[in-house]
């Protein structure tokens, strides 16, 4: 029994981080979405700054309602805790 085969495919990946990769000439061939992410990272650290930011305002109203929730009813199993 192998390791499971991943989708490497173009298609699989996120069409911003495709572009990026293009406007920067970077050839994406046999590379994960995680692999190109964390490689834009390093030569373009102000295009993921950029994405991050992005994000974070995209999903502020989400993160604010979780932060809420949290705060009312503290975290995913906090009765089992023992520390």
């Amino acid at each position: 029994m192998g390791k499971p085969e991943l989708d490497i495919t173009p298609e699989a990946i996120d069409p911003e981080l495709l572009a990026q990769a293009e406007l920067l000439g970077i050839s994406v061939a046999g590379m994960s979405e995680r692999q190109l992410r964390l490689h834009l990272q390093k030569v373009d650290p102000a295009g993921a700054e950029e994405r991050a930011r992005r994000w974070a305002e995209e999903n502020a109203e989400a993160i604010k309602a979780h932060n809420a929730f949290v705060e009312k009813h503290g975290p995913f199993g906090a009765e089992w805790r023992r520390w």
